[in-house]
């Protein structure tokens, strides 16, 4: 995977931070329908790439701290597991204007990377099962791929079994 970056250092956030580390990535734009019920399956269909490689980014709150949760988006997030993946008792999905506060993105094109805040990040352990994975580059109808072990490593996520079908 090569790097692809705009000149003139633009790009979002999280394209900034992976670019700063010196992580090999690879960019997908696609053209974004706002009528879609779903920006991580649009963009699996859109990019051609399996939904089991195309990881959504969801921010949970658990015992009263916003938690990053990243699972393929074929499947859901299992709040108890995420909970007990941190050590934590019970979690709920957060608040959506709390979550694009505190992440600097807007909701469908939240990154778990270049975030505004650096979050606790559980990564689902399935991402393990592929070579590269695909998550938001920080906006709707663009997507970083990477290796799993490079975006574990970026956002210090801890992997477990978070997702169910």
């Amino acid at each position: 995977m090569a790097k692809k970056q705009k000149k003139n250092g633009g790009g979002t956030p999280a394209t900034v931070a992976l670019t700063a580390a010196g992580t090999p990535f690879t960019l997908h734009a696609y053209e974004h329908d706002p009528a879609s019920p779903s920006y991580g399956e649009e963009a699996a269909e859109a990019l051609g790439v399996s939904p089991d490689r195309v990881f959504k980014t969801l921010v949970a709150d658990v015992d009263g701290e916003l938690t990053v949760a990243v699972v393929p988006v074929a499947g859901q997030l299992d709040l108890k597991a995420l909970a007990s993946a941190v050590g934590g008792k019970r979690a709920a999905m957060a608040d959506p204007a709390a979550a694009e506060r505190t992440t600097g993105y807007v909701r469908g094109g939240i990154s778990p990377l270049g975030q505004r805040k650096r979050l606790r990040t559980v990564l689902d352990a399935s991402a393990s099962d592929h070579a590269s994975v695909c998550v938001s580059a920080g906006r709707r109808g663009l997507e970083v791929e990477l290796s799993p072990t490079d975006l574990a490593a970026l956002t210090s996520a801890v992997l477990a079994p978070i997702g169910r079908a």
